[in-house]
């Protein structure tokens, strides 16, 4: 990437200079601009798998807008999804009204939604190409090509179609668990031990929680699998609870550890004598919350069962809780 011009000011911004640059070129295959951001998230995701693209350099496209009888338009360098759509819808609005016939050059101005003429565009004879008779003939062997595909993983369409054919995993889980190859990975290394409908919620809602939280990826945590999948078990045998489970996976960043000798000091309590000493005490100091609970506010139920959960340090079982609580509640 040589350099960026800006056409209001006239300067040059070399923030980019330097890093390598692919020029990526469809077919004007698309009919609106949400089958353009539909694409373009695609490509993005597939060339993360590849740690092809630097997601601090950001996006920068050309966009080419053209509709019946119309000259094709160029819309220099728009730098983000969200500007693309506005500069597509823009200019397709425009060339309904206008009927342009001359091919422009045009930018698009994200203060005003609209593009605006930088210049009319050149045919190729204008642009004076001359061949460099000093690039040397590159080479690529059919067993170095072979060599490279073998080496890629699977795209993010495939990973997608495996989960929902083969694991029975709904759409709109199956697309948050493929739009980063490591969030796809650690999952397919989970399900190896823990049942997929089980690993789906402490993947897709606890873990990428708790990075979001921490403004962090799972590349740069050391969160090993082995300690996740403890976890989960230890949870799926009811030794701790899933309140207790959400607290040690909070703690796994920035770096896991082996979550059974928590276990063992955080135990689940299901003594319904322990847990009915704990209710007891919850309903003597909230006397607001039991009224309110029986003039029908079912939230009022929730915070009752909340201030057992954190007098038993999470500990308590918490269907067992419930029970005991409505119980306590009617005498």
């Amino acid at each position: 990437d040589p350099a960026s011009w800006n056409p209001k000011t006239g300067e040059i911004d070399y923030n980019r200079s330097g890093a390598p640059l692919i020029e990526i070129v469809t077919e004007p295959d698309f009919t609106n601009s949400e089958q353009v951001i539909d694409w373009l998230k695609q490509l993005i995701t597939t060339l993360g798998y590849i740690k092809a693209i630097d997601k601090t350099m950001g996006l920068k496209a050309d966009v080419n807008v053209s509709i019946d009888k119309c000259a094709r338009i160029e819309i220099k360098n728009i730098n983000s999804l969200k500007n693309i759509r506005n500069a597509i819808d823009f200019e397709i609005q425009r060339q309904n009204k206008e009927k342009p016939k001359q091919q422009e050059t045009r930018m698009f101005d994200e203060s005003s939604g609209k593009t605006i003429k930088m210049r009319s565009k050149e045919q190729a004879q204008d642009y004076r190409f001359i061949s460099e008779p000093d690039l040397p003939v590159i080479n690529i062997q059919e067993k170095r090509i072979i060599e490279i595909k073998n080496k890629l993983p699977e795209t993010p369409q495939i990973k997608l179609t495996k989960l929902i054919k083969k694991h029975k995993i709904e759409k709109k889980h199956a697309e948050i668990l493929t739009k980063k190859i490591e969030i796809i990975e650690f999952f397919e290394k989970v399900i190896e031990q823990i049942h997929p409908m089980i690993a789906i919620p402490w993947v897709t809602i606890e873990l990428l929680g708790a990075l979001n939280y921490n403004k962090k990826e799972l590349e740069d945590i050391e969160l090993d699998v082995e300690h996740f999948i403890e976890l989960l078990k230890l949870v799926e045998k009811k030794a701790i609870t899933v309140l207790k489970a959400q607290e040690i996976l909070r703690r796994f960043i920035p770096k896991s550890f082996s979550p059974k000798e928590e276990a063992k000091k955080h135990s689940t309590i299901s003594s319904e004598k322990q847990i009915h000493d704990f209710v007891k005490e919850v309903v003597k100091q909230n006397p607001k919350a039991i009224e309110d609970y029986k003039s029908g506010q079912q939230n009022a139920l929730n915070f009752l069962i909340g201030q057992v959960m954190k007098i038993s340090d999470k500990r308590a079982d918490f269907q067992t809780v419930r029970e005991i609580l409505k119980k306590e509640i009617k005498h």
